[in-house]
């Protein structure tokens, strides 16, 4: 009688052990994606386009940070030229090259005419710079700031209300300006510049041209 109690927990040993045998067959035996859940995010076909993108951070563009993983864009919304509210989803079908600027980040300024020549050479039905102004007051200043430069080929998009800034910052993990997104079509972040590029050098053109899976 004393044998009992081992009997019944050896019997339980075993059934435990068998049902991890079968739990393991069912989620790797017959192909179940639970396995792999790391490459079946929303963003997992974006994956090749940004691993193309790493060895390309080289020259103009060495700062850009290739999405080892690539998430889904932030969602936030701004101003169009009309003053009329949109967002970055009403963009999507194309690459982006999402800039956040303003008129006192020196480095901002310097580089938006490498912006202005990329969007003259590359914009497109495939591909477009959406510069994002972040200033909250004196409004008049920026695209007065545009013209008086000769920025003419980019888009006016402005952030008054001051909530593009702090979300896209806290999605990247960037605290200055400017900062710079690279989206593909489906909205999926590709990865980030933190500070400024000439983003129209022979560099910056190679890793648009990888983006778009395009060899000119």
């Amino acid at each position: 009688m004393k044998a009992t109690p081992k009997i019944l927990v050896g019997t339980l040993a075993a059934g435990g052990a068998l049902a991890a045998i079968l739990v393991g067959f069912a989620l790797y035996g017959t192909g179940s994606n639970l396995g792999n859940l790391a490459a079946s995010g929303p963003c997992a076909e974006a994956a090749p386009a940004a691993a193309r993108l790493a060895p390309l951070a080289r020259g103009e563009v060495a700062a850009f940070d290739a999405s080892a993983a690539p998430k889904p864009a932030p969602v936030v919304a701004f101003k169009g030229p009309d003053g009329a509210a949109t967002d970055l989803a009403a963009l999507r079908g194309k690459l982006l090259l999402v800039n956040l600027w303003a008129t006192w980040c020196a480095p901002c300024k310097a580089e938006m005419p490498a912006l202005d020549r990329l969007q003259a050479e590359r914009g497109g039905d495939a591909f477009q710079v959406v510069a994002i102004n972040v200033e909250t007051r004196n409004l008049d200043k920026p695209p007065a700031w545009f013209k008086a430069n000769g920025i003419a080929h980019l888009t006016y998009y402005g952030d008054p209300e001051g909530k593009v800034l702090p979300a896209i910052q806290a999605a990247v993990g960037s605290t200055g300006l400017p900062t710079t997104m690279l989206i593909d079509a489906k909205g999926c972040t590709l990865g980030v510049m933190k500070g400024p590029a000439e983003w129209s050098s022979e560099d910056g053109q190679r890793l648009i041209r990888a983006a778009l899976g395009t060899g000119t």
